[in-house]
């Protein structure tokens, strides 16, 4: 069986009330999270999740933020010796804008997302406003997409899991690593929303839902059973990753 390492990139970031991440908790506490797409290395695809915004600021102050470096997606690739061309596959957490901008410039690469995030992203709700089907279009209409509707392995090591607590499709990816199982979460959180303060865990809160969300109380229920399905559970926009190479 195949083992990976996971490498986090910093391709863009956000400001906002800290409730957007963290539901009915943090709300007036500006907050900057970085925005990330994953290079999985191992065995003999070269694999990402997400790929991030395409024009991301990147400044002193942003950096000193999240306490990272921030890239572009071509720097972020080159950091690892790659170039767009190089990559075989993509898995796709969701399909919001800042996970999915940067889709055209991958000609070579077969894309991986629920059905259910191709539904929305097509006919979105008012309040979905974070869906832009122009940024999938090219890989659309050039058959790069492969619709996920199911629970499977994508590749030796590597499988997705249908994970709705954010979106609709969002698909949480599990990767076999050296340090164990390791759970790439299908939902915009940090780690705050996996191991709340004592305040929240003394309303016998195990877990905070994304302050996005479709259902709360599925999300809710979503949350707790990822974390007890890996050994390393990686919340997508967790800031503490943006200082580290590789995961684990």
């Amino acid at each position: 069986m195949y083992t990976y390492k996971i490498h986090p990139i910093v391709v863009g970031t956000k400001v906002f009330d800290k409730g957007m991440m963290t539901y009915q908790y943090g709300y007036g506490t500006p907050y900057t999270i970085p925005i990330y797409m994953w290079y999985i290395e191992g065995g003999d695809k070269k694999i990402l999740v997400d790929t991030g915004e395409m024009s991301p600021i990147q400044s002193e102050d942003r950096e000193k933020m999240i306490n990272g470096k921030i890239y572009t997606f071509e720097q972020g690739l080159s950091k690892w010796g790659l170039s767009p061309k190089d990559i075989d596959l993509v898995i796709h957490t969701h399909l919001h804008n800042d996970h999915c901008e940067n889709d055209f410039k991958l000609e070579n690469a077969r894309f991986f997302v629920h059905k259910l995030e191709l539904e929305v992203i097509h006919n979105p709700h008012p309040l979905d406003f974070r869906y832009l089907e122009d940024y999938i279009l090219d890989i659309e209409e050039n058959g790069q997409i492969e619709i996920i509707t199911e629970d499977r392995e994508i590749v030796p090591g590597i499988s997705v899991v249908h994970t709705p607590a954010h979106t609709k499709g969002g698909l949480t990816v599990l990767i076999n690593t050296q340090g164990g199982k390791a759970a790439l979460c299908g939902f915009c959180i940090i780690e705050e929303n996996l191991y709340p303060p004592k305040e929240v865990r003394a309303m016998e809160m195990e877990v905070i839902p994304p302050g996005t969300h479709v259902d709360v109380y599925q999300a809710y229920d979503v949350l707790k059973r990822v974390k007890g399905m890996a050994d390393i559970v990686i919340p997508l926009h967790e800031p503490k990753y943006a200082s580290m190479d590789t995961i684990p």
